[in-house]
């Protein structure tokens, strides 16, 4: 059998991805370092598919078709490196090599040059929605060498998921793009999971509600504009019990870990000069979940408000304005998280599809939800939207939403219930709705300490106050100001 795809690496993904690339006509061939797993893979979860396998790099190569197409779902880095170098001496020009795990964009950046020196078209594509999208339909976010887009079209979007019948699945950019979408695709992942947990809290802490009640709520809220599959899972997990009838959420460590694709989000939206605040406040709230000693000694010395019961006189007022607070949240989450890709385009001269990436997050991935059909929508009435906030359909539902998520805030702050990411989305859309914040004053103080000048208001501008210039004063005497166009700030 002559092989139509590849894959390297047979952890659970690359085994159901590759049954999922066979189950659609493409014959396949697989290795793995380790080959007992190849056998056991093809005597097992494989047998009958027209999948075969190799037992090594030379003859896993040599069974695919040309120009060769093969995909490597191994752990991130150095592991990636190893293998491209291992496959480069029996490679020909023309031939793809598409890296599936979650690499960090530099670093696909890096291989795509170095590969298109050496005339091998390299693809860094993010592949998300865990063991059961890679089986079923994951959504696929291909970036890199647009040259090897062609030939790997057809494959890509067959074993993608669908969404109103369209893939979930788009040539997304050059170089690092794919990658990069994907590491934001995971930071909005963060934030809508720690906005979940932050309203569970809320619902069992101020409200009272038992683990199975909390799970009633979600599952309506999962009928609504909350349809998503974060919060479908949440209403399973919240129900079921362990066999002494406990539910099983409570007894799970309440330490969170994290893999770092969400804190590479927020490193690089700091190093873009991106207010994704929300993001940021999820990477931090696993940092303080990961400290559970020492909150567990502060939990014994530091005061807080106690929580009454009956602290909550309409509970279904109550349950609405957490709807509403959570909705609005993630919407902010959304619009951060295309703040940063249409900076990232901008900064490393990527011309990337918007409306491609909102329908490629519609099925298949784990933040997909009913409303990025409206993300998707926006995007295609005008490409180059510059926030989401700016369309009319999402101005109105955070208009709609504002009362209940003052609402809810307020409560959880007089009952001392942390909420770092429903406070954040509320004092970024208030902050990012005013046309005067206070950094005048902070300018003013970098200058008095620091002499890094200042400009003045164009209404303000006057002989020792020029428009347009760099202007430090002298704060402590009398002097009055320096023209210092050439202070720095």
């Amino acid at each position: 059998m002559s092989a139509d795809f590849g894959l390297i690496g047979l952890a659970v993904m690359g085994q159901n991805l590759i049954m999922n690339v066979a189950d659609h006509g493409f014959n396949a061939v697989v290795y793995n370092r380790t080959t007992s797993k190849v056998d056991e893979f093809l005597a097992g979860e494989a047998k009958g598919k027209s999948i075969e396998g190799a037992h090594s790099i030379k003859e896993f190569v040599d069974k695919l078709r040309r120009p060769r197409k093969l995909i490597i779902l191994v752990k991130a880095g150095k592991p990636v490196d190893y293998i491209i170098n291992d496959l480069l001496p029996l490679l020909d020009k023309g031939d793809i090599i598409i890296d599936g795990g979650n690499s960090h964009f530099p670093d696909t950046n890096r291989r795509c040059e170095e590969l298109k020196e050496k005339g091998i078209h390299f693809v860094g594509s993010g592949v998300s929605g865990g063991e059961d999208g890679a089986r079923w339909g994951p959504s696929l976010m291909p970036g890199g060498d647009e040259a090897a887009w062609p030939a790997i079209k057809s494959i890509f979007q067959s074993v993608a998921a669908k969404s109103d019948g369209e893939p979930c699945c788009d040539w997304v950019g050059p170089a690092g793009a794919g990658h990069f979408v994907k590491m934001v695709h995971n930071g909005i992942e963060y934030g809508d999971m720690q906005l979940i947990c932050e309203v569970y809290d809320i619902l069992k802490r101020v409200g009272k509600f038992e683990d199975k009640e909390i799970g009633e709520i979600f599952g309506k809220w999962n009928k609504g504009v909350l349809d998503s599959f974060l919060i479908e899972i949440t209403t399973d997990i919240l129900k079921k019990n362990d066999k002494d009838g406990v539910p099983l959420v409570e007894k799970i460590l309440d330490t969170a870990g994290q893999k770092g694709t969400g804190k590479w989000s927020a490193v690089n939206a700091l190093d873009l000069g991106q207010p994704v605040t929300l993001i940021g406040e999820a990477v931090f709230s696993r940092c303080l979940s990961a400290i559970k000693p020492e909150r567990t000694r502060a939990s014994k010395i530091l005061p807080g408000p106690e929580i009454p019961d009956g602290a909550i006189k309409d509970k279904q007022q109550f349950i609405d304005d957490l709807e509403q607070a959570l909705y609005a949240s993630k919407i902010i989450s959304y619009a951060q998280g295309f703040m940063l890709i249409r900076e990232a385009g901008k900064e490393y001269g990527w011309k990337l599809n918007n409306p491609a990436i909102a329908l490629m997050w519609r099925g298949g991935c784990i933040i997909r939800s009913a409303f990025l059909g409206e993300i998707t929508n926006a995007y295609r009435q005008d490409p180059n939207l510059e926030n989401l906030l700016f369309h009319g359909f999402f101005t109105q539902a955070v208009t709609k939403a504002q009362a209940g998520w003052r609402r809810v805030l307020g409560t959880a702050t007089t009952y001392g219930v942390p909420t770092p990411a429903l406070a954040t989305a509320l004092a970024f859309y208030d902050g990012y709705r005013s046309a005067r914040l206070p950094a005048n004053l902070l300018q003013a103080q970098r200058d008095y300490f620091g002499a890094h000048t200042f400009q003045v208001l164009p209404e303000c501008a006057n002989a020792d106050f020029p428009a347009g210039q760099d202007i430090h004063f002298n704060w402590t005497g009398h002097g009055g100001n320096i023209s210092a166009s050439s202070y720095q700030a």
